[in-house]
């Protein structure tokens, strides 16, 4: 009851609970210099979100991290790579809410629309916002189905378990009905016997009379021969 209790608090909260993604234009100071871009605030820890954040952006160029700042080289930005050119990431927050960052610096990119550019890196914050979101998600759903195995294992430990003690209670009833049944034909062989006892015992007391009037007339017939002269 409580597995299935739990797992119902889980549905409970994601039906109730709606995630929005909602990134807004943001500046950090990188390297000592000011750095454009945009940021997103989520539902999570710095830790994790930082984690999400790194894996996420593996697909989006070569990373490396220092000093709490992500350098992403050779990023590709609207499906484009610049080869020669570097991107930043960063995230800042508590145990609770995070903020991730994604921007570059213009001064390190003489000869391109940096606003393009990072209107790009919008759409690129946008979609990391969504993805942790759908991952963290797909964390509980994975809980959640896992809860659910485990409570459809349990009731298919209950259902074998439920027919193998109706077996068993089966069997103990032939058995009974086997036991009844003796004890009815031991009390009638009981009955029988003493009834043979009894006709035993009037054989016998016929006999022992038969046996001492067959004396009887062998001593009259021993006395009769002892009279012969």
């Amino acid at each position: 009851m409580k597995v299935i209790f739990s797992i119902l608090l889980i549905l409970i909260t994601n039906f109730s609970f709606s995630q929005k993604v909602a990134v807004e234009k943001s500046t950090r100071n990188i390297k000592g210099s000011e750095s454009g871009g945009y940021a997103v605030e989520l539902n999570g820890t710095a830790e994790s979100v930082s984690q999400a954040l790194s894996r996420f952006l593996k697909d989006y160029g070569k990373t490396r991290s220092s000093g709490g700042v992500v350098t992403i080289s050779a990023p590709v930005l609207g499906g484009m790579t610049y080869e020669n050119n570097v991107a930043y990431a960063a995230v800042k927050g508590d145990a609770i809410k995070a903020s991730a960052w994604i921007g570059l610096n213009p001064s390190e990119w003489p000869g391109n629309d940096t606003e393009v550019l990072i209107d790009r890196i919008k759409d690129m914050v946008y979609q990391f916002g969504v993805k942790f979101y759908q991952d963290q998600i797909q964390s509980e759903i994975d809980q959640t189905q896992q809860a659910i195995d485990a409570t459809e294992r349990k009731l298919q430990r209950l259902v074998s378990q439920n027919k193998d003690l109706n077996n068993k209670l089966v069997s103990n009833e032939q058995d009974l009905i086997k036991l009844e049944k003796a004890i009815v034909d031991n009390k009638n062989e009981h009955v029988i016997l003493l009834q043979k006892l009894d006709a035993n015992k009037l054989s016998q007391d016929s006999v022992t009379n038969a046996v001492v009037q067959i004396r009887k007339v062998l001593d009259a017939q021993k006395e009769k021969k002892q009279k012969v002269n």
